[in-house]
């Protein structure tokens, strides 16, 4: 399995290529012999939500709350507001 391609071969390649990323071996693409860049696998793709704010949390790109879930205020009394609104505009 090789791990580097140049620009030309990667084009052609770009399925078997994203295969063997996902098998976990990064691939390097070259642009006229130096490496240009690097294609790896995506970390935590399947990883849930609660796990990807728990680190992003870690890594300080999210401040978690501090206190107990609130919940929000209703802010239609009634319920149909919708309903009475489009009517009032006649549609």
């Amino acid at each position: 399995m090789r791990d580097t391609y140049s620009l030309y071969e990667a084009k052609a390649k770009l399925s078997a290529i994203v295969r063997q990323v996902r098998e976990g071996h990064p691939v390097v693409v070259t642009l006229h012999g130096e490496p240009a860049v690097e294609i790896r696998a995506v970390s935590g793709a399947r990883e849930g939500i609660d796990a990807k704010l728990d680190r992003m949390a870690e890594c300080g790109e999210l401040l978690r709350p501090s206190g107990p879930r609130r919940s929000f205020p209703r802010i239609a009394r009634r319920p149909g507001a919708l309903e009475r609104f489009l009517a009032d505009r006649g549609e």
